[in-house]
C-alpha cells in the first residue's frame, strides 16, 4: 500500500469530486486533525466522529449491540460497521473507521496491545482489514492514522 502524503491525499480527493469522513476510536481525533491541518480540508472533509465508548458507537454510529457483545468493540464486524455509520451520516463518498488496544497493556479479553481494525465503506462496499502495530500508545495511534490515510486513498482510488 502506497505511504500517502495528506496535503496529497486532499488534492486526490478534490480533484476526483470525493468526499471523506472517519469513525475515530483508538486516535481520537488524530485522523481528522491531521485532515484539517491542511489547507483546502473543507473541499473534501465531511466530519469525523469520536466515538469512545461502546454506547457510543452503538446510539450514535449505529453499531448493533449484539456485535460489541458477541464479537467486542475490537474486531472487524464493529470496524465494518463504524465506517457504514459514518457513511450514512455524512454522505462521505468514503468512510474510514479504526478501533483497537493502544495500550500500554493488553485488551480485557486478552486482545495484544496494537491490535487494530481498520474499516471502510463506500459505493462498492465495506470491509475492514486487521493491523498490530508495535510500540508505545502514541505510536500505535500514529500508525492507525497513517494506515487510515492510505486506506482511504486506495479506497477512493477505486471509485
Amino acid at each position: 500500500m502506497k505511504s500517502v502524503n495528506v496535503s496529497e491525499l486532499i488534492d486526490f480527493l478534490r480533484d476526483h469530486g470525493l468526499k471523506c469522513s472517519f469513525a475515530e476510536s483508538l486516535t481520537g481525533g488524530m485522523i481528522a486533525s491531521g485532515i484539517v491541518d491542511v489547507a483546502g480540508a473543507s473541499d473534501v472533509f465531511e466530519g469525523s466522529i469520536i466515538s469512545y465508548s461502546d454506547e457510543f458507537k452503538i446510539n450514535v454510529l449505529g453499531v448493533p449491540s449484539e456485535v460489541i457483545k458477541e464479537k467486542t468493540a475490537v474486531s472487524s464486524e464493529c470496524a465494518e460497521a463504524m465506517a457504514a455509520g459514518a457513511l450514512r451520516i455524512s454522505g462521505a463518498s468514503v468512510a474510514i473507521s479504526v478501533t483497537g488496544y493502544a495500550g500500554p497493556g493488553d485488551g480485557p479479553d486478552g486482545t495484544p496491545c496494537g491490535t487494530v481494525y481498520i474499516g471502510y465503506a463506500d459505493r462498492n462496499g465495506s470491509g475492514s482489514q486487521q493491523m498490530r502495530f508495535y510500540g508505545s500508545r502514541d505510536n500505535v495511534r500514529k500508525c492507525t492514522r497513517d494506515f487510515a490515510y492510505d486506506l482511504l486513498y486506495e479506497r477512493a482510488s477505486a471509485l
